[in-house]
């Protein structure tokens, strides 16, 4: 079972890969580089710090968000995959968004169960 601050930890280091994974894809062109690909990662990127902050302020609305972000990050994650083809950079934000997203879904139930 994740702590919070692992979740938060999680959360923090997927918001920098899929960061890091927009400019990769950038320049890499091709179907790495198309728009609903560029989205999901900018989605991804965006809620996992959105959680993250929830989190730190201790909003009792931090569950709703981590369970979004878990969605979030799974769907990323299996976008990424579709394009990883052997790329060291695509396997890392596979792998980033899948910790996050069990690490966020775990804090979601686990505090809808203390509820």
């Amino acid at each position: 079972m994740a702590t919070m601050q692992e979740c938060i930890a999680s959360c923090l280091d997927c918001h920098s890969v899929c960061l890091e994974t927009i400019s990769h894809c950038l320049s890499k062109g091709g179907d790495h580089a198309e728009c609903n690909h560029i989205r999901v990662l900018q989605d991804c990127a965006q809620v996992c710090i959105t959680s993250a902050d929830f989190m730190l302020r201790n909003s009792p609305l931090h569950p709703m968000i981590c369970r979004i972000c878990a969605r979030v990050c799974e769907i990323c994650g299996a976008d990424c995959e579709r394009l990883a083809e052997g790329d060291e950079q695509m396997r890392l934000c596979i792998e980033t968004c899948r910790r996050c997203a069990e690490s966020c879904a775990e804090m979601a139930e686990a505090e809808r169960k203390a509820a």
